[in-house]
């Protein structure tokens, strides 16, 4: 008889889910790298892989929370998977030199989201080190980045206007750094508290 799967790391369909979001990311990668004028159909692949890669984000959470199958093992790869989108997305449309200009993302706007995210990573890695523990809830400021954050990516890849964009950019930097300022506190909250 099979031993029963420790629920903690179970790969349920929400974890599969995320699972599928980071497999996705390099096929939306290499949708940017192949990217040129007489293959403009590539980029309209890279949005519908976005657009399933977002779905994907929102359908596994919601699907964990209501059929009761939050795990550990989720509660690391969902924040992977959305931090290599982000992360990979932001890094093409910037530094992509064969991208059309209407789809680039400014490089200071992807500077602050990476700049955010690493901060986020040595502070965990900091409490981790002298706590010997690893526990931090993402706050809802954090969540409302990410969502602006992808908003952001997925308004450039359709090349949305530029007067639109430039507004996005500049909110996206703003709740990015507004949102690292809060994990620094939180951070420091909890090394006080041990």
């Amino acid at each position: 008889m099979a031993a029963a799967p420790d629920r903690e790391t179970e790969l349920n369909l929400a974890n599969r889910l995320s699972l599928l979001r980071i497999i996705l990311v390099p096929v939306f990668v290499l949708s940017l790298v192949y990217y040129s004028p007489e293959k403009n159909h590539l980029r309209f692949l890279s949005v519908g892989i976005f657009i399933l890669a977002c779905a994907t984000d929102a359908l596994d959470g919601y699907l964990a929370r209501r059929l009761g199958e939050q795990t550990v093992l989720g509660s690391y790869i969902d924040p992977i998977a959305d931090k290599l989108l982000l992360v990979s997305g932001f890094l093409s449309l910037s530094f992509m030199g064969h991208l059309p200009a209407a789809i680039r993302i400014p490089a200071w706007v992807t500077v602050a989201v990476i700049s955010r995210d690493l901060l986020i990573i040595i502070g965990a890695i900091i409490i981790f080190i002298t706590t010997g523990r690893l526990k931090a809830e993402p706050l809802f400021v954090g969540k409302a980045t990410t969502v602006l954050q992808m908003a952001t990516l997925f308004l450039s890849l359709l090349a949305a206007p530029g007067g639109i964009l430039f507004l996005f950019f500049i909110a996206t930097v703003t709740l990015t750094i507004l949102s690292g300022v809060l994990y620094v506190q939180m951070g420091g909250r909890l090394l006080q508290t041990d």
